[in-house]
C-alpha cells in the first residue's frame, strides 16, 4: 500500500492572505522566499511551498486575485447604475479612504502600489492585474462624468477625461499619503473638497 504524503500543516487560503500583506506592503521583487515562508509558518520547506504554491509568482498572482475579489472592491460602486453618478465617486472615494487607513492590514492600496510590484523588464507582466485595475477604476470615473452630462447634470463642454483624471490622480495619491501618516478624517474633509470641482461644473437651471 502505497505511503500517504505528509498533509500541509498550514490553511493556504490564509497562507495567500498573508502573502499578499507582505506583496501589499513591500511589492514583488522585494519580498523574498523566505519571508514568504516565514509568513506562512509550520516551517514550511522550499519544495513544499513550491508544491503548494508553484512558484514565488503564481503566489503572487493568487494574492493579487484575492485583492481584487475583497478589498478593491470599494470603487465597483462606479460602475453601479443605481448611483446617482456624483454619488457613485463620492461613494468610491469614501470607501476606498477608509479601506486604506482601516487596521489590520498594511496602509494604502495594493492596486495603487503596484506600479512599484514588478520594476524590471523581466518581471513586467507580474503586475498586469493590477495595471488593469487601476485602468478600470480610471474607466469607471470617466464613465460616472460621462453619465452625469448625458443627463444634464454636468454642463455639456466638460471634459470628461480631464475631470475624471482629477478624482482617480487623488484616489491614487491616497496611499502614498496613508503611509506618510495622513488619517482618514483629514482624507474626509479632502473629499468634500475635491468634491466641489464637481459642483462647479453642475449646469446651471
Amino acid at each position: 500500500m502505497a505511503q500517504m504524503g505528509r498533509p500541509r500543516s498550514f490553511d493556504r487560503q490564509q497562507a495567500i492572505e498573508q502573502a499578499m500583506h507582505l506583496f501589499w506592503e513591500q511589492g514583488y521583487e522585494s519580498t523574498s522566499l523566505s519571508q514568504l515562508k516565514a509568513s506562512i509558518g509550520g516551517g514550511i520547506s522550499a519544495p513544499s511551498f513550491y508544491a503548494a504554491f508553484g512558484s514565488k509568482e503564481a503566489l503572487f498572482n493568487e494574492a493579487v486575485q484575492c485583492y481584487l475579489a475583497s478589498y478593491a472592491r470599494v470603487t465597483a460602486c462606479l460602475w453601479n447604475d443605481a448611483l446617482a453618478p456624483r454619488e457613485a465617486v463620492e461613494l468610491a472615494l469614501r470607501q476606498s479612504t477608509t479601506m486604506q487607513c482601516e487596521p489590520g492590514h498594511p496602509k494604502g492600496c495594493m492596486v495603487a502600489f503596484g506600479v512599484m510590484s514588478a520594476p524590471t523588464p523581466a518581471h513586467a507582466d507580474v503586475a498586469k492585474p493590477l495595471a488593469e485595475s487601476r485602468a478600470r477604476t480610471y474607466a469607471g470615473f470617466i464613465r460616472c462624468v460621462e453619465r452625469a452630462i448625458a443627463a444634464g447634470e454636468l454642463t455639456a463642454n466638460t471634459d470628461a477625461r480631464a475631470l475624471a483624471t482629477v478624482f482617480n490622480s487623488f484616489l491614487l495619491g491616497i496611499s502614498t499619503s496613508a503611509r506618510d501618516g495622513v488619517d482618514v478624517a483629514t482624507f474626509q474633509g479632502a473629499i468634500a473638497e475635491v468634491m466641489k470641482v464637481w459642483d462647479a461644473l453642475r449646469k446651471q437651471a
